[in-house]
């Protein structure tokens, strides 16, 4: 598949932030913490049982901050989910294998049913203790989760009357996350992305998302193109959101099964993939700025799409 990148698309400028947290996925380290002897319940509801271990003051895990490692997409058997409703979604996610929870006692307690419903192993540790295993700027709200990723869909497993968006070598893990939160409160059937020149979908990915990795599936292809193809074949309108399109979005002709596809910010759409969309499409904005984010465009853009298929199905 060719690497020339195509015009401008709707993003920012400069060059992404990548995924430069990313690289730096936590290593989980052992705990030397003392289980709990028996079950004890606490004023605020939460029950300490006799595998909840906590981590005793003092104890140094600063090496395990200095030794972040972005875990290899072959062998990638534990991912890290951090920030409260990220951890909540995933505990609440039947697809979800939950390996080992370390959260704070006033954490724990507001998971305490998920906690109890997903038979979780927990580690009760103070907010520092969570803060020296993630990146310095991690939210964490308390919560750390190791946990298996999800297995990815093939697309042929795409329903074939559905709503999809497919990113181009979006690598920014903010905007991805953003992105997937957004095709949740939006109903989308999958995300379609690349096998290289995307960010993993776990750590600030995950925290972006805010639990919207557990209700969009996500489809990766080793060739975009040929991915576009097969969706094509499916019976799919796949537009590109493009500054430059001929058309803007508000006035194409829209119809399911429907694909959204966007691009990096800074070189947008690469040629290939421009070449296989059935249409360029721009958004029309009023101010003077005239480019957006990519995962703005993408919230603006669905609101489009979601509003005029919904009136051409004349609902």
């Amino acid at each position: 598949m060719s690497r020339k990148s195509g015009r401008r698309g709707h993003g920012g400028h400069g060059r992404e932030g990548a995924d430069r947290h990313e690289r730096n996925a936590p290593r989980p380290q052992p705990s030397h913490g003392r289980s709990a002897r028996s079950t004890l319940e606490r004023s605020d509801g939460f029950r300490r049982g006799p595998h909840t271990k906590v981590a005793p003051e003092g104890t140094d895990t600063s090496a395990a901050a200095r030794s972040f490692a972005r875990p290899s997409r072959a062998g990638q058997d534990v991912i890290f989910l951090y920030g409260y409703h990220t951890v909540r979604e995933a505990l609440r996610s039947s697809r979800r294998k939950a390996l080992k929870l370390r959260a704070t006692e006033a954490a724990a307690a507001r998971l305490g049913e998920e906690i109890a419903a997903k038979s979780v192993a927990v580690e009760i540790v103070p907010a520092e203790e969570i803060a020296r295993r993630l990146p310095p700027d991690a939210v964490h709200q308390g919560v750390l989760l190791d946990a298996r990723p999800l297995e990815p869909i093939d697309i042929s497993e795409i329903p074939p009357d559905g709503l999809v968006i497919v990113l181009d070598q979006v690598t920014d893990p903010h905007n991805v996350g953003a992105i997937v939160r957004t095709a949740a409160a939006f109903g989308v059937d999958a995300i379609v992305t690349t096998e290289r020149h995307s960010p993993d979908f776990s750590g600030a990915l995950g925290k972006a998302a805010s639990g919207g990795l557990e209700h969009v599936p996500i489809a990766v292809v080793v060739n975009l193109a040929r991915g576009l193809g097969e969706l094509g074949e499916m019976g799919y309108l796949r537009v590109g959101l493009d500054a430059s399109g001929s058309e803007s979005l508000e006035s194409i002709e829209l119809r399911r099964p429907f694909a959204l596809v966007l691009g990096a910010e800074g070189k947008g759409l690469r040629r290939l993939t421009r070449e296989t969309c059935d249409a360029l499409a721009r958004l029309d904005v009023p101010g003077a700025i005239k480019t957006l984010n990519v995962s703005n465009a993408c919230a603006v853009a669905l609101a489009i799409v979601r509003m005029r298929l919904k009136a051409s199905d004349g609902g």
